[in-house]
């Protein structure tokens, strides 16, 4: 059953309760409709003159049906005997013989009852096949016609569990017929199981049966229910007069409802979304004055979700000229409407990361500002000339976890540093100020590299947040390069015509990985025009490429270079060795002794 008028789908927006007022006004218009028109055509047709069968059965024949069955007996003689009986010919013959003239698999069935005779009180067990044709209802079941003489379920054992039997037995007691009974035959053979849908008539025939069996679906029905599912399609026919319903296989699916289940348009009505029913109103409205509808977008709640269909509608004209019937084309449109609403989501949570981007690219822009300064005039005075450069991998971004520090300490020395913080984002770059800061705070002691680096390593081993990270810490005092390196590649020193990494033996491990640990310190004699690089590892790392390598290609690189400026240099470093693209950050430092 569809839901009530004030049902609320599960997680759709419009969770609203329907106005029920709304709802049931809709639902008196299509009664009042319903009403006048049956009562007006019902006053205008002439009652049809009804002739009683021709075919019954003579006494003492068969069995007797069950007590409020469709036959009576009186003086030795079927009340409704036709002209076979009274002529004295066999009514069952002639309707054995037409049998064969039925398109349908069709059989005359005889009932069994659990006393043989069919006396009072007696059940119905099964059925004796009495006549047949020859048309199979399957093509792996035998024509009824060739197993005359045997009973139902030793022939047909599927009917059993499918209720047939059952079924055949109320139409014998109430004289009600069967009209397009689902039978859904499951039985085994050759050693697997066989099914078939099929569809049963059946009416009662004196004291017996007759029944026909056709395939549920032709080819041609096929055909349509799978255009039908491939275009998400249903039709759905209603019959104002009678009240018979006829829904495709389609309108089944979209309303998830069994087959033979229908709604009528007053259920129909119980379904809609609130903010829906005028639209549903107004087409309902124009189909009962006879005039087509347009496409018509109308939302229902089918289960635990809303359903959103385009609805187009047709009248169906009786002899009066008014719509004896209603016919509608559902196009279900809710598999695209999802797909645009996650599409909007999509694009919403798109744009709250792009402007967090921005955000953050406009904040890590500020810090680089703050944290990576231009070079002061104190170092030329002091007969060093540099140059820096920050490259981050990515064209958006404005700083990461690369930096680097050189300045003219009060004590007269030149510090110089570059390191590397782990991670990406502000949270390397919240890393890389801290590192950074605290080396400038150290450097104001007046230890040489070695403690520095061994105390910076101490501060991040007692900081979880801290992670690990790579610097080389050094200090130029007349003309004399201290320096200590934790984890970091060794500088590049270039003098005269060639170039050569600096040894990097007492290299020690990366900062925050060994709490304790002290950092050793290498010396290295500076002369007038020496250049000193100072550079993190995403100048030289690439995919597939050995370290070693690429460390060779950066020294050949800078001897190549002659003798330019530290900021010709920079240049000249930066254009070789980002043409293929940085695969991580990179800072470069460079420093020329005058």
């Amino acid at each position: 059953m569809p839901r009530t008028d004030d049902a609320r789908p599960v997680g759709a927006e419009e969770q609203v309760p329907v106005p029920r007022e709304d709802v049931r006004a809709l639902k008196r218009v299509i009664e009042q409709e319903i009403a006048g028109l049956r009562a007006d055509v019902g006053g205008s047709t002439p009652a049809r003159a009804t002739r009683p069968s021709p075919v019954s059965v003579p006494a003492g024949d068969a069995a007797v049906p069950r007590d409020g069955g469709p036959i009576e007996r009186a003086h030795g003689q079927d009340r409704d005997a036709g002209a076979g009986a009274a002529d004295g010919g066999d009514p069952w013959a002639y309707l054995t013989a037409a049998l064969p003239a039925v398109p349908l698999a069709t059989a005359l069935l005889a009932p069994v009852w659990d006393d043989g005779r069919g006396e009072e009180g007696a059940a119905l067990v099964d059925f004796v096949i009495a006549a047949g044709n020859r048309v199979r209802s399957a093509e792996w079941l035998e024509p009824l016609g060739l197993l005359v003489g045997q009973r139902l379920l030793t022939v047909r054992p599927g009917a059993a569990s499918a209720g047939l039997v059952e079924a055949l037995a109320r139409v014998l007691r109430t004289g009600r017929p069967l009209h397009g009974w689902a039978l859904d035959y499951t039985e085994r053979r050759e050693g697997r199981l066989r099914r078939v849908q099929l569809l049963c008539d059946a009416a009662a025939s004196g004291d017996r049966i007759l029944a026909t069996w056709r395939p549920a679906l032709t080819e041609a029905d096929l055909l349509t229910s799978d255009a039908e599912k491939l275009v998400s399609l249903g039709w759905g026919n209603w019959d104002l007069l009678s009240g018979a319903t006829t829904w495709s296989d389609g309108l089944h699916r979209i309303f998830r409802t069994a087959p033979g289940r229908t709604w009528s348009l007053t259920e129909l009505c119980d379904a809609l979304l609130p903010d829906d029913v005028p639209r549903f109103a107004q087409c309902v409205r124009t189909l009962l004055a006879g005039t087509d509808t347009p496409w018509t977008r109308i939302r229902f709640v089918v289960g635990d979700e809303v359903r959103t269909l385009d609805v187009l509608g047709r009248p169906l004209a009786g002899t009066d000229g008014r719509p004896w019937a209603i016919h509608l084309v559902a196009r279900d449109l809710t598999p695209q409407m999802r797909s645009l609403r996650r599409l909007a989501e999509t694009r919403r949570e798109t744009e709250v990361l792009r402007q967090q981007a921005a955000v953050e690219r406009k904040v890590a822009s500020r810090l680089r500002e703050a944290l990576l300064p231009t070079h002061s005039a104190r170092l030329a005075e002091a007969g060093i000339a540099v140059a820096a450069a920050y490259l981050p991998s990515e064209r958006e971004a404005a700083v990461g976890g690369d930096w680097y520090k050189c300045r003219l300490l009060a004590d007269g020395r030149v510090l110089l540093a570059i390191g590397d913080a782990s991670g990406r984002g502000l949270e390397a770059v919240a890393r890389m100020a801290q590192q950074r800061h605290a080396l400038a705070g150290l450097a104001q002691t007046g230890a040489d590299p070695g403690a520095m680096a061994t105390w910076l390593n101490q501060m991040m081993c007692g900081d979880p947040s801290a992670l690990t990270a790579t610097a080389v810490v050094g200090s130029i005092e007349h003309r004399t390069l201290h320096w200590a390196c934790a984890g970091h590649p060794p500088p590049v020193l270039r003098r005269g015509g060639g170039a050569a990494l600096l040894p990097g033996d007492h290299a020690g491990p990366l900062l925050g990985l060994i709490p304790g640990y002290v950092y050793e310190i290498a010396t290295v004699p500076l002369e007038p025009d020496d250049l000193l690089l100072l550079y993190t590892d995403g100048l030289i790392e690439r995919r597939g490429e050995d370290i070693e390598d690429s460390l060779g290609g950066l020294v050949r690189s800078l001897a190549r270079e002659g003798p330019l400026s530290p900021e010709e240099t920079v240049d000249a470093l930066v254009s070789a060795h980002t043409a293929p693209g940085l695969e991580d950050d990179a800072c470069l430092l460079a420093l020329r002794i005058d």
